[in-house]
């Protein structure tokens, strides 16, 4: 009896470990839009920095099928667009104190309305509220030469502070921050 206890007992033993095994190596596949990030300055000079996810044309249209004009968009993929100031900055006259802060824009043929929010973690744009609206700006289109088939961020100084770059196909908007 006291065997066929010891056996019983080492053999779950050994099934629980191989079950944990097994299931610890189920990896999730790959995002389709992975997740990256845009940053101005280094270290404890870093004045913003932006998260979003890159989705892809993959022969779509933006402002069709993607980033519907007249839209709220989340500004990328997945979870809404995460813009982090670490000074206060101003957008379009409107002071906005250092921190966290959701990006959404509501995007044009012509111009992109582009809107620093209170609302945080959201998934996509189903938490925007207008009433939580920080600050927003309009900013005309322009377009690019080449094409970019992921959408990109990406920070550049200027005279009075940075501007936060967005491309996606041939669409380019500019959003100036000022300090």
């Amino acid at each position: 009896m006291k065997n066929s206890r010891l056996f019983t007992t080492i053999a779950f033993a050994f099934m629980m470990l191989v079950s944990y095994n097994v299931d610890a190596q189920k990896f999730r596949g790959l995002d389709k839009s992975p997740m990256d990030a845009a940053s101005i300055g280094r270290g404890n000079k870093q004045l913003a920095k932006v998260y979003y996810s890159r989705p892809q044309l993959k022969g779509r249209t933006v402002g069709k099928d993607l980033a519907p004009y007249g839209k709220v968009w989340r500004t990328g993929a997945n979870e809404a667009t995460q813009l982090v100031l670490n000074v206060d900055m101003n957008l379009n006259g409107t002071k906005i104190k250092a921190g966290t802060y959701s990006l959404f824009t509501i995007p044009g043929e012509k111009e992109w309305e582009v809107i620093v929010s209170s609302d945080l973690n959201n998934w996509g744009s189903s938490g925007y509220k207008k009433d939580n609206t920080v600050a927003s700006i309009k900013v005309p289109v322009t377009m690019g030469d080449e094409s970019l088939e992921a959408f990109s961020m990406a920070f550049a100084p200027s005279d009075d502070g940075v501007h936060l770059h967005m491309g996606w196909d041939k669409v380019r908007v500019a959003v100036p921050f000022t300090k």
